[in-house]
């Protein structure tokens, strides 16, 4: 029987990954395309549960990095769905850039902030990506489940700021199979998503940054406290999910009677009204033949009758046939 290991996609268990420092540094550079010989100096700034308001029981655990160079990195993973994930991000990274300076200081004073953000369903419709614009290099990458953001102008793509910058890491966009030269992005994406020993051993020989996250994986796996914080975090999110499905469905079916009400409501009274215009349409219609019947009983002029009424020549002349 396999040993248990926690799943590194619950925040829980990657948060606790990155207090490794030679697995935190592993990950950076490979997401931030460095070299790790590069990366003197990282420090974990804060692994908060921050909530959204003060019922939320779920809240998003964020990892916030600080590099040597003074980038402030906040590292994020999201497994339920969220369409304004974007709007999200974007929000806290410029929450994180303002929160740089005081009042009165200069703006010299900032840093670049990077968003990471590790999602565990598609933010952006598959195929997205024109492959016809991106080089060989790009290609080998398989990088579909991989985007990076920056504030460039619209026509000559030129930066406006360095200062902000957005990665999206989609988890269910990674390939089936590794590649021999599969990046080291990939590989870690593979690592965060992974659930098997064999799987976890297998990522672990290709890299020595993840086999340094494997091994603080295992440890933690083994650690009884850990597992119970881990728990709890899986049973929380687990339940934060069945709650808005739950939410989801209720609204979905109210949605559908309050419609299906109104439909009726609105069906009644449109086929009144309906019914109505057709009905002084057809009275109509057979009052104006009703009047054609009696001129030409009365021995008026068919070109007359036609004139008086409206009803063609034709029409008037087989009325006549049948009178």
């Amino acid at each position: 029987m396999s040993k248990f290991l926690m799943k590194p996609k619950i925040d829980f268990a990657f948060k606790e990954i990155m207090t490794d420092e030679k697995a935190r540094v592993g990950f950076l550079s490979a997401v931030l395309k460095l070299n790790p010989k590069d990366i003197k100096k990282t420090t974990i700034l804060n692994t908060n549960l921050r909530k959204i308001h003060k019922k939320d029981k779920q809240g998003i655990l964020d990892v916030r990095i600080l590099m040597n160079d003074d980038t402030e990195i906040d590292i994020e993973i999201q497994l339920v769905e969220l369409k304004v994930w974007a709007d999200r991000s974007l929000f806290y990274i410029s929450k994180m850039y303002v929160d740089q300076i005081q009042a009165g200081q200069d703006y010299a004073k900032f840093k670049k902030c990077v968003s990471i953000s590790i999602l565990n369903f598609n933010l952006f419709p598959d195929n997205l990506k024109n492959k016809q614009n991106i080089s060989d290099k790009d290609k080998i990458l398989d990088d579909e489940f991989y985007s990076c953001f920056h504030i460039r102008e619209d026509n000559h793509h030129f930066l406006y700021t360095d200062k902000m910058e957005f990665h999206v890491i989609e988890l269910p966009k990674l390939p089936k199979e590794l590649k021999e030269n599969s990046t080291d992005i990939l590989l870690w994406a593979k690592f965060i998503n992974a659930e098997r020993e064999e799987e976890f051993q297998m990522l672990a020989s290709k890299n020595t940054y993840i086999d340094s996250a494997y091994e603080r994986l295992q440890i933690i796996s083994q650690d009884k406290q850990k597992q119970m914080e881990y728990e709890a975090r899986q049973k929380a999110i687990l339940d934060h999910n069945q709650m808005v499905l739950e939410a989801t469905e209720k609204g979905m079916k109210q949605g559908i009677e309050q419609g299906m009400k109104q439909g009726i409501k609105q069906g009644i009274k449109q086929g009144i009204e309906q019914g109505m215009k057709q009905g002084v349409e057809q009275g109509f219609e057979q009052g104006i033949e009703h009047v054609a019947k009696n001129l030409i009983n009365e021995g008026y002029p068919i070109d007359a009758i036609a004139q008086l009424t409206g009803i063609s020549i034709d029409i008037i002349e087989k009325m006549q046939k049948n009178s």
